[in-house]
């Protein structure tokens, strides 16, 4: 597979004990094409999509093709409290060749499907926001009709039209026609949206595909009761939750490394909130973090908090 390569261990580095202390010493770094899964072990499957071609086509920083592996980096320094009998695979990464977006997705879409055929509970790491119609796709591949819900952390709707092919700001409007081809629900709902990051058509576009969405004002703290009875009744509506977490998102004091940043974004506080019922709810099947751009992170500032936001969801599944 030339698109796809494994990680070497090397890149997980950190404190060292004989007691598997933390996630470096934890973790496998595995082929996808040979590796033998356990579906008797409870497993966590992290995955790279090292793919900017999508924010390239949407006219931002490029630079996301490296976050994988800044996270990766940062992530082996963290403490490792998971079971004994639960793996921690590093499945490798998922590239983008000859800016052959479209490809990668597909590429995508098969690989979140045999990974959750092999009861695992993939984390997948990117990458530009492009991440979320191959890996959406691929979930709905392995449940075929069941009720899927889309709970997306982000300043922007990405429902940009794709007329001029697929891009970091389209890929819950091709859900959506996809949805609608297939006589499917379309369930998305959107946290932390702003006014100044999506224009007068995306939220008519939003509307009319009855998408239900929090702007920033009301996503924080001071909010956060109306912020948890909005996700528990949209969570009570479906089958199955899958996340993905923008991490332009958050305010720039927090994620400076990221392809769109500004600092009127959300904190890092409510959105763990928010996973906590999302996670309780017995329904979140995949996750993934997109925008992740080290080019411009600060002091492995950004790197640093999706490793959080990494490591706070692999113990809590």
């Amino acid at each position: 597979m030339l698109d796809y390569k494994i990680t070497a261990k090397d890149l997980w580095t950190g404190r060292k004990s004989d007691q598997e202390l933390y996630l470096h010493e934890k973790v496998q770094c595995v082929s996808l094409v040979e590796f033998e899964f356990n579906k008797d072990l409870k497993i966590i499957a992290l995955l790279g999509y090292a793919c900017d071609e999508g924010v390239k086509r949407n006219q931002g920083r490029i630079g996301a093709e490296h976050g994988p592996d800044a996270i990766r980096k940062s992530l082996g320094k963290f403490p490792n409290h998971l079971a004994n009998d639960t793996q921690f695979l590093d499945c490798g990464t998922i590239t983008c060749l000859n800016a052959d977006l479209e490809s990668t997705q597909t590429n995508l879409t098969n690989t979140i499907e045999l990974l959750l055929s092999q009861n695992t509970f993939p984390i997948v790491i990117g990458g530009g926001h492009d991440i979320a119609y191959g890996h959406f796709k691929g979930i709905k591949k392995h449940l075929g009709n069941k009720k899927i819900g889309i709970i997306n952390f982000d300043a922007h709707f990405d429902l940009r039209q794709n007329t001029s092919g697929n891009n970091s700001g389209t890929p819950f409007n091709q859900i959506a026609q996809d949805c609608e081809t297939e006589n499917a629900a379309f369930n998305y709902l959107c946290l932390g949206i702003r006014n100044d990051a999506n224009d007068k058509v995306l939220f008519e576009t939003a509307d009319s595909l009855n998408v239900k969405y929090l702007e920033t004002e009301h996503f924080n703290m001071h909010y956060l009761e109306h912020v948890q009875l909005i996700l528990m009744q949209f969570i009570e509506d479906v089958d199955y939750i899958y996340t993905t977490i923008d991490l332009d998102g958050f305010s720039s004091a927090y994620a400076p490394g990221v392809s769109a940043p500004s600092p009127m974004g959300f904190s890092p506080n409510i959105v763990l909130e928010c996973l906590k019922v999302i996670i309780d709810s017995k329904k979140l099947i995949s996750l993934d973090l997109a925008e992740m751009n080290p080019t411009y992170d600060i002091d492995g500032q950004t790197a640093k908090l999706a490793a959080s936001l990494v490591h706070f969801v692999m113990h809590m599944v």
